[in-house]
């Protein structure tokens, strides 16, 4: 894992059983509650939280079933997660080439930094708030932005 961050700060994710894990080096890129239902079924809870970190930042361990699926415009997404306690740790999407999305909840850490955008909300339970976060009823637009730090496209 070469380290691409100003900040070092180290954390681990992992499933229920520990087995299958994602060692990340830096801050997340970007931090985003997902209240899509694939989210809401692949989590079992209202909403997922995603954190998309670069590949080089992020060191995959353990044995890992993966499961495809198409998702919006045809593109695909793929996860990973535990072939012996189910949970899924990461997955890859063809829309953040270059960037691996670890679940939120993987980390287990009361200081994780908070999501700062909010999307699929027209499947948001009425009785959730996500304060101080961009907000969209299904994904984004695509963004022609290229962040100054990293160099690289975010959407």
């Amino acid at each position: 894992m070469a380290e691409h961050s100003e900040s070092s700060m180290k954390r681990v994710a992992h499933c229920n059983c520990g087995s299958l894990r994602a060692a990340t080096v830096g801050e997340p890129l970007i931090v985003v509650t997902c209240f899509c239902e694939e989210c809401q079924r692949r989590t079992g809870s209202a909403f997922g939280i995603s954190t998309y970190w670069m590949q080089a930042n992020v060191e995959l361990s353990g044995s890992a079933t993966r499961y495809e699926r198409e998702g919006q415009e045809g593109r695909k997404v793929t996860y990973y997660f535990c072939p012996m306690c189910g949970s899924s740790v990461y997955w890859e999407l063809d829309r953040r080439p270059g960037q691996i999305g670890i679940s939120g909840g993987s980390f287990f850490d009361p200081n994780f930094p908070a999501p700062i955008r909010s999307v699929w909300e027209r499947s948001k339970p009425n009785w959730i708030s996500i304060p101080d976060a961009e907000h969209f009823e299904q994904n984004p637009p695509p963004r022609s932005r290229v962040d100054s730090g990293l160099g690289l496209l975010l959407f």
